[in-house]
């Protein structure tokens, strides 16, 4: 019985407030491997797509931004855990996309399991290292004091399916912002993956959310929108960047200019990413009071 099996195709969706909707256009279109042979059908966002997926971010940072360090460690650790859980799956699919030898792409999603924890260990960590006690001169206590942006936009790496992935999406949500990620286009499988273990673990719906389709499409449309506090352009195509940084300009966005170059994503990330998306508070205080 089990030699004639059909095996049960999966139907793969975008990720948006913790849910798994279709697309809103109804569009998909064929993803395939490293080789060209077909693998999937995979949902097409539209622009209608990317406002609800910013409406979501927006609805879970109040609550994202307000959870303790050690939570959001714990929580992150936690997505370490479920993906560590899912090795093989991922192996299989990075091996797919990226046309990876089989121990390559294991090494590949060992360090990606690793660059969740490795930013889990720095949700109680940032205050401190980036934070400062300013010298004034007068009797006050003067504090600078990180704290998260908003709702990032991230155009993620189109080369690295799921290591560039985790190392631009981990440093936007470790320090309380929310998410709306465009993932590779020509290699979304590892991200639709990623997001049943975001789904499964305890992160709170909306903090990330994942589109797949067409960068082109979707760029201009999150890079002009008015409650998209920063904008990350990694993924971007190098003829499109001059014109997604004017379109943030209008809204006054933080903009995480990458190198267009290839980027090296199995070295330590270092704290370039945690800064990009942060603010810096200021507070004076009278001393003796």
């Amino acid at each position: 019985m089990s030699e004639h099996r059909v095996a049960v195709a999966k139907t793969y969706k975008l990720y948006v407030g913790g849910a798994f909707p279709r697309s809103e256009s109804g569009r998909s279109y064929p993803v395939t491997d490293h080789a060209g042979a077909f693998l999937a059908n995979a949902a097409q966002a539209s622009r209608k797509d990317a406002r609800d997926a910013v409406v979501a971010a927006r609805k879970a940072f109040p609550g994202w931004s307000a959870a303790t360090a050690y939570n959001r460690g714990q929580v992150l650790y936690r997505v370490a855990e479920v993906l560590e859980g899912r090795r093989e799956q991922f192996v299989s699919e990075v091996r797919a996309a990226e046309g990876a030898g089989a121990d390559e792409a294991g090494a590949l999603v060992d360090a990606a399991i690793d660059r969740w924890v490795w930013y889990a260990g720095w949700t109680d960590k940032i205050a401190a290292v980036l934070g400062s006690s300013n010298p004034v001169a007068g009797p006050y206590f003067s504090f600078s004091t990180p704290e998260p942006t908003g709702v990032v936009a991230v155009l993620a790496p189109q080369d690295s399916s799921l290591l560039g992935l985790v190392s631009v999406v981990a440093p936007v949500i470790v320090s309380g912002n929310t998410a709306v990620v465009v993932t590779s286009e020509e290699r979304p499988l590892p991200a639709i993956t990623l997001s049943e273990v975001l789904a499964t673990s305890d992160l709170p719906g909306g903090v990330v959310n994942l589109l797949t389709g067409r960068t082109a499409e979707l760029a201009p449309w999150l890079a002009s929108h008015a409650d998209v506090n920063a904008l990350d352009l990694t993924g971007a195509p190098e003829e499109a960047r001059t014109d997604l940084e004017r379109a943030a300009a209008g809204t006054v966005k933080r903009v995480l200019r990458s190198p267009v170059t290839p980027e090296d994503w199995t070295r330590e990330p270092g704290t370039a990413r945690l800064r990009a998306h942060l603010e810096m508070k200021t507070v004076w205080h009278p001393t003796g009071v």
